[in-house]
């Protein structure tokens, strides 16, 4: 029983716990707070026989609902009633209202059709407006671009390059990435390399044009530069040759003629330096630099400009190689010099103005190792074409040529210091040209001598002699006219020669950059060699000649004793050139006194040597009758012509200086 008890009452709790959990589960469906599914799922979880027991309960529950339910309807029935009358009431107004309403409605629309047509008219109207203010915000936006390719265009035209290329950075830069989603702005994007490309193939013709023309013109802008700096120094130079000819001009008349005549030189340099003045012109004005100026600057635009460089240094460079190229006959005439260097002048004046007015395109080394080449070829072409040259004249204006080239590229700041020491090089070949054409013009004054004393009428005959040659004698001068020079008329014409010889060699020294004491020693050196080798070898030469016979021997003698006096007068001449006192430790002295002394001694020996000649002709052309018994008391013919011809050539040596015939015949022991 108990047992029975205890289970009855775990059945009755059991019971009351399921039913609180039905009371839970509909408690939340009602609530929606949590997914129903697992709630639901819960119930059906439970027992096997729950789910009968859930419908109960939901039944229950919802019969508790409706009873609610109808309570409210019941409470609020007559409300119902009320409200369901009052709108059966308002039923009938309500389909008035509806009447109306739609009637209205009618007359509206009838009325709002103008309105709408109206209205979409003002809409389209809106709408074309809005396009078109998008259309001019989009057409100013996109002009600036077209001006801009427009003036870019004209620039093309009008070859304003470089402008061009600025233009082309700015439409890039500034204005195409405004208007770049347009069609129109690709196709110039595009056609900007091309247009790139063409300016640096029409900049790049135009500097070979530029570099062909200066090529053609290189010798006229040299001529240019040469004459530009030769007329600053001809001033200075007309000035400096008026003082060095102004020589002893107290002694002797033929000095001041030169003084003069050196003076009328002076004047003719200084009108003709006043009347090219004007003619003229600077190597800007004969060139246009333009094409390489425009040329740089578009390649520096493009950031090509070491290409630039490098391609106008390598052509310059080949145009340099091809204007030290000298012509084959360049050494027969002055103007081939003239042109050889008036081209190179012309390069290098292009290439200092190019220096200076251009930065970077070329350097001071590239032109100083340009000019070192050049000088090096030069000196090499000047070296084996002067080696040709036989004209003294033309040697003078060789050197000329050479010593104006020089001033000229020196006030260009290169150095010139080679090509005053080839100078020295071609002055000794100048002297040995000088000596040539001297050795043919005492040939000459030897073959024109009548180997006699000069005759003079009267006092202007002596002193037109006087003034050609310094000759002094006081018993001369005592004797009434007409009267005799010892001397023949070779003397004043060699002591002429000889002088014009020193103004020759006097000639080359100038613009040298020498000091007065080395030009000094130039001109004596020189006069030496005229005298101990040119003079002196014609003079052997002379008395060597068969034609030449004692009377001519003893002239010559006569001769050589007054050339050899006049050494001094030479001596002077030179000391009055150069302002060099002759007391100077290192001046060289002239050495006509050993020269002429050897030709008199070579003379003598001719004389002994003739002599004895006729001595033999005359025995051996005797008849002697070598039987005579006894002697028939008077000479033989023979003998006596002898004897007459011996009187007259001794009559002859008296008028030898000094002369004695005991002294004479002592010299020459074989005469006994």
């Amino acid at each position: 029983m108990a047992a029975a008890g205890a289970a009855g009452g775990c059945g009755r709790m059991l019971e009351e716990d399921r039913d609180q959990t039905y009371e839970n589960v509909l408690a939340e469906i009602q609530s929606f707070e949590l997914p129903i599914e697992a709630t639901l799922r819960s119930v059906y979880d439970d027992q096997p026989n729950a789910h009968m027991r859930f419908m109960e309960k939901l039944e229950a529950c919802i019969r508790n609902h409706d009873k609610e339910i109808e309570k409210m309807c019941n409470f609020h029935h007559q409300g119902f009633v009320d409200a369901i009358t009052e709108l059966l009431k308002v039923r009938t107004d309500a389909e008035k209202l509806k009447v109306q309403v739609t009637d209205t409605n009618r007359r509206f629309q009838d009325a709002g059709k103008e309105v709408v047509v109206q209205t979409e008219d003002i809409i389209r109207c809106r709408i074309q407006q809005r396009n078109i203010t998008t259309v001019v915000e989009k057409l100013q936006l996109c002009l600036p671009v077209l001006e801009m390719y427009s003036k870019l265009k004209e620039q093309m035209s009008a070859k304003r390059y470089y402008s061009a290329l600025k233009t082309m950075e700015q439409l890039e830069n500034v204005y195409f990435p405004r208007v770049s989603q347009y069609r129109f702005c690709q196709l110039m994007i595009e056609n900007l390399p091309k247009l790139r490309e063409n300016i640096k193939e029409i900049s790049m013709s135009d500097l070979k044009d530029f570099l062909e023309s200066i090529r053609k013109h290189s010798d006229k802008i040299g001529e240019t530069a040469m004459k530009q700096a030769q007329q600053q120094k001809t001033f200075s130079v007309a000035l400096q040759k008026q003082n060095n000819v102004k020589f002893g001009k107290n002694i002797y008349i033929n000095d001041r003629i030169s003084e003069q005549r050196h003076e009328t030189l002076l004047k003719h340099a200084l009108e003709e330096e006043d009347e090219n003045e004007e003619e003229v012109l600077t190597v800007q004005e004969l060139v246009d630099f333009s094409p390489v100026y425009r040329c740089l600057h578009i390649y520096s635009a493009l950031g090509n400009e070491e290409t630039f460089e490098n391609y106008y240094r390598k052509q310059r460079k080949k145009q340099a190689r091809l204007v030290l190229q000298p012509q084959s006959n360049m050494h027969e005439t002055v103007d081939g010099y003239r042109r050889y260097f008036t081209q190179i002048v012309g390069f290098f004046v292009v290439e200092d103005h190019i220096l200076h007015v251009t930065q970077g395109l070329v350097t001071r080394a590239y032109t100083d190792e340009l000019w070192n080449m050049a000088l090096s070829k030069i000196i090499a072409v000047l070296r084996a074409h002067s080696s040709y040259c036989t004209d003294p004249d033309l040697v003078l204006e060789l050197k000329n040529l050479i010593v104006i080239f020089a001033d000229t590229l020196q006030g260009y700041g290169f150095p010139v210091n080679r090509l005053f020491d080839l100078l020295f090089e071609i002055r000794d070949q100048y002297s040995e040209t000088l000596l040539k054409k001297w050795a043919g013009v005492f040939r000459d004054i030897f073959e024109e001598d009548n180997y006699s004393p000069i005759p003079v009428a009267n006092e202007e005959e002596y002193k037109i002699i006087i003034s050609k040659f310094p000759f002094q004698d006081p018993d001369l001068e005592k004797q009434s006219f007409p009267k005799k020079f010892p001397m023949s008329q070779s003397v004043p014409h060699i002591y002429i020669q000889v002088k014009e010889f020193i103004y020759a060699s006097l000639k080359f020294s100038e613009s040298l950059h020498r000091s007065s004491t080395e030009i000094d020693d130039m001109l004596r050196k020189s006069t030496n060699l005229l005298l101990t080798r040119t003079l002196s070898s014609c003079l052997l030469n002379l008395i060597r000649k068969p034609h030449i016979g004692l009377t001519e021997l003893v002239q010559i003698i006569i001769n050589t004793t007054h050339l050899e006096q006049a050494c001094k007068y030479l001596e002077d001449f030179i000391t009055n050139i150069t302002n060099i006192s002759q007391e100077t430790v290192h001046t060289t002295r002239l050495y006509g006194l050993s020269t002429f002394k050897d030709a008199r001694h070579a003379a003598e020996g001719e004389i002994y040597t003739k002599l004895n000649q006729k001595i033999d002709e005359f025995v051996q052309l005797a008849d002697y009758d070598w039987t005579m018994s006894e002697p028939n008391g008077r000479a033989s013919g023979y003998l006596m012509d002898l004897i007459n011809f011996l009187r007259s050539i001794f009559q002859v040596f008296t008028h030898l200086p000094g002369f004695e015939i005991r002294e004479w015949r002592d010299r020459n022991e074989n005469f006994k």
